[in-house]
């Protein structure tokens, strides 16, 4: 799996579990039950991501762009 399909399954995961966790505070059973399990299924994932991370900064692969210098625009003397 490539450190960009991880980042989509943890992003997917987290969203149904923000949905399932409004419903489970309003008393649904069922959307307490995902939760526990998608937690469980969270817990995989993130670890996947981690070791994916980890390997892709050694690499070079993960690394953050540089910042670009902004144009100073020089004022003419009066």
């Amino acid at each position: 799996m490539s450190l960009t399909d991880t980042m989509n399954q943890l992003n997917h995961l987290i969203t149904n579990l923000s949905k399932d966790l409004t419903k489970a505070y309003r008393g649904n059973k069922a959307a307490a039950q995902r939760v526990r399990t998608g937690t469980i299924k969270l817990e995989k994932v993130a670890k996947v991501f981690r070791k994916e991370s980890v390997t892709a900064e050694r690499t070079g692969k993960f690394k953050k762009k540089p910042k670009e210098k902004s144009k100073s625009v020089k004022r003419k003397k009066r």
